[in-house]
């Protein structure tokens, strides 16, 4: 017992004993950074503490380093929390210029520079808040938010705190959008579940380092419950039709609730937040309404239908079959997948890998410990991948990959596949990828290839004709007898803010403005022809190459807030993107996705429209993406008085 616990109560040495204890469990990388932040000691960050390079995806626990320097470290951490919590130890100042380096040091590899005031703001060093005077916003101003998912929450959040008068419209019945709606077993974040909660409101209880859907609803629960955002959320409404009306600068919106009872609202700011896969994508197969069993979509799972014993035949082979199939293979009878693509799945440690307790109070109780060890997701998730995905013209083996780095990762996941099936050229050659990684949606591995060598589990690579009474029936005449049938066929993503009609100053619609599947924005953001409307997860926005949704979350809703804010301090009741601006970022955008991997001819994705466009995928990096959002240029717009939106109708 040391001299600090001598002088405790009971209670805290009870305390300290637990802390004494989780320490023997923390991840020393992130330890070595809390010490350097609480102590403002540099020695931490240098030799013989410096941490080793880890395996590839490994949290790297031990740093790599000698059991007599782990103790130190914990010693040495122990100490330092205590002093901080006794109020004796002062944390030292890290500046947004230091934060490379640290986190350069804790992952042993180097993070450039400029991505210094970035990982600030995901520290939570630099807030993204944005402040609107108290005094600059009018009684009557009001924003319409439009889906009560996690980009509707991010919304609602910051419009709350600036103290702005809002609604949001949610369809279902409660918040969490796809959270809520995606109930099928399995079901979880593809990335780590640390890195899936905001920057401003990290979340230390998280029990699976990639958490189940269960916990990532109740995190937003959670959020909403804290600032009392359910008030201000109307459920069981609909947008059906939105209108810009130029005599008020108001959009005038109708609404349709689970009644099927209409009324009109008004908003001088409109915010669409429904985001890319709340519409599912629903086979045309012939015979499917007249299966005499149950037909779920993952994204509609009834969990009363009790597949024990049961055939079950899966249609589609993505990533909520992914996740699907290996959760429900033992209780099932058999399990029929019907692959529409192979798909590369990629194994991470961390998968089903739960967080103990020990680890959680760290998270909880220790100060910086969970903003450094997120921070450490969030490089090893996002940027680092994106030079593996941009096609280099002078590679010579196209038909394989898209440059040497991707030819790389094409050789380590060919191997991780080929260890995984074993002697079985048959099944190898129905399940290895005949594209470049990354092509598609990057996956990971819920022991896919583990389970379609089971028995019981057959895989089928023809296409699906039509349903049969029983029987699932492929074009090549294939018969699979089912008692239930399992939709994992994505959604529609290509069909933004389907089926609302958003009507713009000309009298036309978002829909016929963008086509079917050709959907554009500046920044991802907004449109010209509709002012004082945003687009929160829109067009171009999905970062293809890693990290977490929220990222891009965050940077969109601090853009809005800026116009918010623009437009209530100068007094502009209405802003449109120029179209010239518009044109000139997308035409920058489409310059840069055709050197990116979703343009290669050699695979099919639902990234791209049917004219080859890709529709979905952002081609920029993070560190990109940041600076275009990160401040609001009224230069790109234009105030939008009553002659020319009569001139323009």
């Amino acid at each position: 017992m040391t001299e600090i616990e001598r002088a405790l109560p009971e209670d805290a040495m009870d305390w300290a004993e637990r802390l004494r204890e989780s320490l023997e469990d923390a991840n020393i990388p992130t330890l070595l950074l809390v010490l350097r932040h609480l102590t403002g000691e540099s020695k931490w960050v240098e030799e013989p503490f410096r941490p080793h390079r880890g395996k590839p995806l490994d949290d790297n626990d031990s740093a790599g380093l000698p059991p007599e320097i782990q103790a130190e470290i914990r010693a040495a951490a122990f100490d330092a929390v205590m002093a901080y919590r006794d109020g004796v130890l002062q944390p030292a100042t890290v500046t947004a210029d230091q934060v490379p380096s640290l986190l350069s040091c804790a992952l042993a590899e180097e993070v450039p520079a400029e991505y210094g005031e970035l990982l600030a703001e995901e520290m939570g060093f630099i807030s993204r808040d944005v402040a609107i005077p108290a005094d600059s916003v009018d009684e009557n101003f009001r924003a319409v938010v439009i889906g009560a998912g996690l980009s509707g929450l991010c919304m609602a959040l910051k419009l709350a705190a600036a103290g702005i008068d809002f609604v949001v419209l949610e369809k279902d019945e409660d918040l969490g959008g796809t959270w809520l709606e995606n109930v099928y077993p399995g079901c979880g974040v593809d990335t780590p579940g640390h890195l899936y909660t905001f920057s401003f409101a990290p979340n230390p209880e998280i029990t699976r380092y990639f958490a189940k859907r269960a916990e990532v609803q109740d995190y937003l629960q959670a959020l909403a419950g804290e600032d009392d955002i359910k008030r201000n959320i109307r459920f069981g409404t609909e947008v059906v039709r939105a209108e810009f009306d130029t005599e008020d600068d108001q959009w005038c919106i109708e609404v349709r609730n689970a009644d099927g009872v209409r009324e009109s609202m008004t908003a001088n700011v409109l915010i669409s937040a429904v985001g890319m896969v709340n519409r599912p994508m629903i086979p045309a197969l012939p015979g499917l309404d007249e299966f005499p069993g149950p037909v779920m979509h993952t994204a509609a799972w009834d969990n009363d239908v009790d597949l024990t014993g049961k055939r079950v035949s899966v249609i589609g082979t993505g990533a909520s079959a992914m996740q699907l199939v290996p959760s429900i293979a033992d209780v099932t009878e058999h399990v029929t997948v019907f692959q529409r693509s192979k798909q590369w799945a990629i194994p991470h440690p961390n998968y089903k890998r739960a967080v103990k307790d020990s680890v959680r109070f760290l998270m909880r109780e220790v100060p910086f410990y969970l903003q450094w060890y997120r921070l450490r997701c969030f490089w090893n998730f996002s940027d680092r991948l994106h030079p593996a995905l941009q096609i280099d013209p002078e590679w010579p083996h196209p038909e394989r990959a898209v440059n040497e780095t991707n030819d790389r990762h094409r050789v380590f996941l060919t191997k991780y596949i080929t260890e995984q099936l074993g002697d079985d050229p048959e099944l190898l050659d129905a399940c290895l990828p005949d594209y470049p990684p990354y092509g598609k949606r990057p996956l990971i591995d819920n022991g896919w290839y583990r389970t379609v060598q089971r028995d019981d589990v057959t895989l089928v690579t023809d296409a699906v004709d039509r349903i049969d009474g029983r029987h699932v029936v492929t074009t090549s005449g294939k018969r699979a007898e089912t008692d239930v049938i399992a939709l994992a066929t994505g959604f529609k993503v290509l069909q933004f803010l389907w089926p609302m009609d958003i009507v713009g100053l000309s009298g036309q619609t978002l829909r016929e403005q963008w086509g079917t599947d050709d959907a554009r924005a500046y920044l991802g953001v907004t449109v010209p022809d509709f002012p004082n409307f945003f687009i929160l997860n829109g067009p171009n926005t999905n970062a293809g190459h890693g990290g977490s949704a929220i990222h891009a979350t965050e940077f969109q809703v601090r853009y809005v807030m800026e116009a918010i804010r623009t437009m209530l301090v100068d007094g502009i009741p209405a802003l449109e993107v120029d179209r010239d601006v518009f044109l000139r970022y997308n035409s920058e955008l489409d310059g840069a996705l055709s050197r990116c991997i979703w343009s290669h001819k050699g695979m099919t994705t639902y990234y791209r429209n049917d004219a080859g466009r890709v529709v979905v995928s952002s081609p920029w990096t993070y560190i990109d993406y940041w600076r275009r959002t990160r401040e609001f240029d009224l230069d790109d717009y234009h105030e939008v008085p009553v002659e020319a939106a009569e001139l323009a109708m």
